[in-house]
């Protein structure tokens, strides 16, 4: 590797387990202190060894295979994509280290294997690296550890350093990727590791013998105090449930913002937030805790939203045109759409479901939801840790009378304590209407019924279901979209337990926010139910006992941040569009910014984050963003992305 300026152009930059061939043969003699830099600083970092399984990624002819082995280990592996290294190594490590040729990209090692790992200046040669850290995390145990060192990036930029060596007179760059720590961070952060250690030494008393040696002394001098490698520490998390405490957000106030108390009040202060859970609500600060300045911002709880279909979260609206007659069921409409619509349907099925689901959680984080309640099994994507929203599980569920002949086993079987949700009463005609007297009959309509729709709903229908206890989810822009019609506003205000949903994307307009705003500029509804609709009202018909819909003490720290217009907490919530949210926690881990907040936020804080731009909004959001893009672009087209009917562009990493 080459730190010095003005030396002669090389003929060529080249690639592949070539170049490191011809460099294996010239490398253990030509001396870099770089490297003597790393391994000084990098040896204090080393857990302790003894009786660990460690693997070397990228071991090229052994220069830590040597070391490693005097730590005691009980068992020790060096893989590298050179064979001509790998005979270098071999003549230098104990015959109980094993010796492996393998590209980086896919780890020969089977899951949890290896309880140390380290990747040694590894990092600039890798061209995928969401995949090397998937595998990373894959081979390491629960609070395993990795160790990463390269060339410092920033210093590499400003200075020309390359990756580069000489052979037979001839100066041999290789080819890297320049990546930012905080991009590579967030990467592994993603894949489920935790920052332990990050240090960005400069070169020092001991590496001035190998300037000196080079007759650069000069350059020695002038790099004093510059930063010429990083070291970053990472451990593996232990696996946890979407939505609980994230590492990195233990401790955080939020200081300077007014906080909702109900849908009529604010209170001053600041809001200290301590293992994903609100510690206390106070008037001052808290000097020992990180803070997060949200001057000129109001908080809200995070909404609830409480009917959605996640797995169609690419799709597009799937329908009749406009001006053609409204559906007359749901039935109808599901029959009709595989026969007029199968041609886009089968073109977004090649997305992975995987994929659209965390392309749904998007669609609801972007507008300030952090719960969701997925009507549709609870696929393992939704249990991730990393995962973008809560998703509710605790719960019995049946698609619909129409498509479900085992409905009434099902709620039967349904923890008493547990809600059970179904489709009813989606549609205009007579039997859409029955559909409640026929589960009242069936003995399924009681208090921890949750109803989803109940378009076909008249006065009676509506006075049964009080009577019931039982609760009722409204999609209004899903019901128009389909039925051209939705609950009246006189029937709705009349319900005793009701709740909002956004419904699929394939029939609602938008997001939750839509659905809020229809019900305000459209039905001319009062705030304050609104409001109710999609905090503390699903809280309650979902059995939320964590303080979900609220801003309480002990309870969890899901808020959202938005611009304070000097409105009471329903009225701005009523009037709020996706472009008013400017920041969304889950459990006091930041998952969505801003630009503007994102500027207020720590380097902690933002690790993690990845760029798109929605609507032609900047938007840092926690997920595999690239992944997710690239994977959705294979089959849709580049720059061909829409969702909740905005387009959406990759932008990058820090």
């Amino acid at each position: 590797m080459s730190t010095g300026a003005g030396a002669t152009m090389a003929s060529s930059i080249q690639s592949g387990p070539g170049v490191f061939d011809r460099w294996a043969e010239v490398y253990d003699a030509q001396s870099n202190p770089l490297l003597k830099l790393e391994e000084r600083c990098t040896l204090p970092l080393l857990p302790p060894l003894g009786g660990q399984d460690v693997l070397d990624v990228g071991c090229g002819t052994g220069r830590w295979l040597t070391r490693l082995e005097a730590l005691g280990p009980a068992s020790l592996k060096g893989i590298d994509c050179s064979a001509t290294m790998l005979q270098r190594a071999r003549e230098k490590v104990h015959p109980t280290t094993t010796l492996e040729l393998n590209e980086n990209s896919a780890l020969p090692e089977d899951d949890a294997l290896r309880s140390i790992v380290l990747a040694s200046f590894v990092l600039s040669y890798v061209d995928d690296l969401q995949q090397f850290a998937r595998e990373c995390a894959r081979i390491l145990r629960p609070h395993g550890w990795l160790l990463i060192s390269d060339m410092h990036p920033a210093t590499a930029v400003e200075r020309g350093w390359t990756r580069s060596f000489h052979a037979d007179g001839e100066r041999i760059e290789i080819a890297a990727h320049s990546r930012s720590i905080d991009e590579i961070v967030s990467v592994f952060q993603l894949h489920g590791f935790e920052l332990e250690d990050l240090i960005e030494p400069p070169f020092a008393a001991p590496e001035r013998a190998v300037f000196e040696d080079a007759g650069k002394f000069a350059d020695f001098e002038e790099l004093s105090g510059v930063a010429a490698i990083y070291i970053a520490k990472l451990q593996k998390r232990e696996p946890r449930p979407a939505g609980t405490p994230a590492p990195g957000s233990r401790t955080l106030q939020l200081v300077n913002a007014r906080v909702a108390t109900g849908p009529l009040g604010w209170r001053d202060g600041s809001v200290l937030i301590e293992e994903g859970r609100i510690g206390s609500l106070s008037q001052g600060a808290e000097g020992s805790a990180a803070t997060l300045n949200l001057e000129g911002y109001v908080l809200l709880p995070g909404l609830i939203n409480a009917h959605e279909h996640l797995e169609f979260g690419l799709f597009p609206r799937v329908g009749r045109p406009t001006g053609r007659p409204p559906y007359q069921s749901s039935s109808e409409w599901a029959h009709e759409i595989h026969e007029v619509h199968a041609g886009p349907i089968e073109l977004y099925r090649q997305i992975p479901k995987s994929d659209h689901l965390w392309w749904g959680a998007i669609r609801n984080l972007l507008c300030g939801v952090t719960t969701v309640c997925h009507h549709n099994p609870l696929h393992e994507e939704l249990a991730q840790p990393d995962f973008p929203v809560r998703v509710l599980s605790r719960f019995g569920w049946s698609h619909s009378l129409a498509f479900d002949p085992d409905l009434a086993a099902k709620f039967h079987d349904t923890p008493t304590d547990h809600p059970f949700i179904l489709h009813a009463a989606e549609g205009l005609d007579e039997e859409s209407r029955k559909e409640i007297y026929r589960l009242d009959h069936m003995e399924v309509l009681d208090e921890r019924t949750v109803l989803v729709h109940g378009l076909a709903c008249t006065t009676d229908e509506i006075a049964l279901i009080n009577q019931r206890g039982t609760s009722l989810v409204i999609c209004p822009t899903s019901n128009l979209f389909l039925f051209a019609k939705t609950i009246p506003a006189s029937l709705l205000t009349s319900i005793d337990r009701v709740a909002l949903g956004s419904d699929s994307p394939i029939t609602a307009a938008g997001d939750l926010l839509d659905e809020i705003h229809y019900l305000s500029a459209e039905m001319g509804l009062d705030p304050k139910p609104i409001y109710n609709m999609v905090t503390t009202g699903p809280a309650d018909i979902f059995h939320l006992a964590d303080g979900q819909g609220r801003i309480v003490e002990s309870g969890v720290a899901d808020l959202i941040a938005i611009p304070d217009r000097d409105h009471t907490p329903a009225a701005a919530l009523s009037e709020l569009s996706f472009r008013d949210v400017q920041l969304v926690l889950l459990a006091g881990r930041v998952q969505m910014a801003s630009a503007e907040m994102y500027e207020r936020l720590t380097s902690n804080l933002r690790s993690g984050l990845e760029l798109i731009e929605v609507a032609g909004l900047q938007r840092w959001i926690r997920s595999p963003l690239q992944d997710l893009i690239t994977a959705a672009e294979r089959v849709l087209g580049e720059n061909n992305l829409w969702l909740a009917g905005r387009e959406v562009r990759y932008a990058g990493t820090v």
